[in-house]
């Protein structure tokens, strides 16, 4: 008989042999579920140790069902889909996975931002219509050096586009309430306001966390702020930018074009999502991937490691690395 039982609320892997090879050997038994939503975890797991959460909402509600649970174990950076101080007040510990996936969410950033400045998917379009001639971008195209790129947040992915980007030749300004000037000028990056970052930007990159104040980070002021030829690029939550406010300014010309790695409903999230439940999915200047930016092989396997890590040294009474605090 196994001594523990680690249950997996959801997971888009093929497999769960990384969690086995990490649990199994101290004698946890891991169990796949697929309860995306979250509703059926405390019915379905009601003798979990440990869950290791995906994409499953793990509320109070929930929570306070889990009688022996010890820790929920999130497998990516963010914790705003389990309720944190509802698990530590109900004896639990949660955990994550910060480290992961820098380099990775990164380079999909500036990947989208590269190639929405220089309008490669609208001169794509125009050559399959016919159209051959340097202006069929239908719009203004303009030098990287000493263009701005704003970036909303500095935290651990943010220092790493700055880096990249350093050989482009782009001024690098951004807004973080919690960042210090002098820390951000030794990264070579210019300290600002929100509200300059949003004027003066060719590119506004939102960077930031999803918390209460940075829900609608990006809104219908903010668009109209943004430069009509400007680019704005979302590889954060989905709810940091207000979605409706964003097809608005794209269809009315407000700023040129968007690229976003998840839109506000947050499409894994939900059992029967279709793109007809957000109008951006129409729109020729909006370019949206699958909440993909994280993603490599490497990327994948690590996470999925140090997740079971995490739980292992939980089972073992001991502290994992990755503790987070309400």
């Amino acid at each position: 008989m196994s001594k523990f039982k680690v249950y997996v609320s959801d997971y888009d892997y093929p497999n769960l042999d990384i969690e086995r090879s990490v649990l199994e050997p101290i004698g946890a038994e891991v169990i796949g579920l697929q309860s995306k939503t979250g509703a059926e975890v405390a019915e379905l797991a009601a003798d979990a140790d440990i869950i290791l959460q995906q994409y499953a909402k793990i509320f109070r509600d929930t929570i306070e069902k889990l009688e022996k649970c010890k820790a929920i174990c999130r497998y990516g950076t963010g914790v705003d889909i389990v309720d944190v101080q509802a698990a530590y007040d109900n004896g639990m510990i949660v955990t994550n996975v910060p480290d992961y996936s820098i380099d990775e969410v990164a380079d999909h950033t500036i990947t989208m931002g590269l190639m929405l400045l220089r309008r490669i998917p609208m001169y794509s379009q125009a050559t399959r219509r016919g159209e051959w001639h340097w202006s069929a971008s239908g719009g203004e195209i303009f030098r990287f050096r000493n263009s701005i790129w704003g970036l909303i947040g500095f935290g651990r992915i943010a220092q790493n586009i700055n880096r990249k980007l350093d050989d482009f030749g782009f001024e690098i300004i951004a807004y973080d309430p919690y960042v210090s000037r002098s820390f951000m000028s030794t990264h070579g990056v210019r300290k600002v306001e929100l509200d300059e970052l949003i004027k003066t930007s060719d590119l506004v990159n939102v960077m930031c966390p999803y918390t209460t104040e940075t829900h609608h980070i990006v809104d219908a002021e903010a668009l109209e702020l943004m430069k009509k030829t400007a680019v704005l690029i979302n590889c954060a939550r989905g709810k940091c930018v207000d979605n409706t406010a964003l097809y608005e300014a794209l269809v009315e010309g407000q700023i040129a074009s968007a690229g976003l790695d998840d839109t506000e409903e947050e499409p894994a999230k939900l059992h029967n999502w279709t793109p007809d439940m957000n109008p951006l999915f129409t729109l020729d200047n909006c370019f949206i991937t699958p909440h993909s930016a994280y993603v490599s092989v490497q990327s994948l396997d690590e996470c999925r490691y140090v997740a079971a890590e995490n739980a292992k040294a939980i089972l073992l009474g001991q502290r994992p690395l990755d503790q987070v605090f309400p």
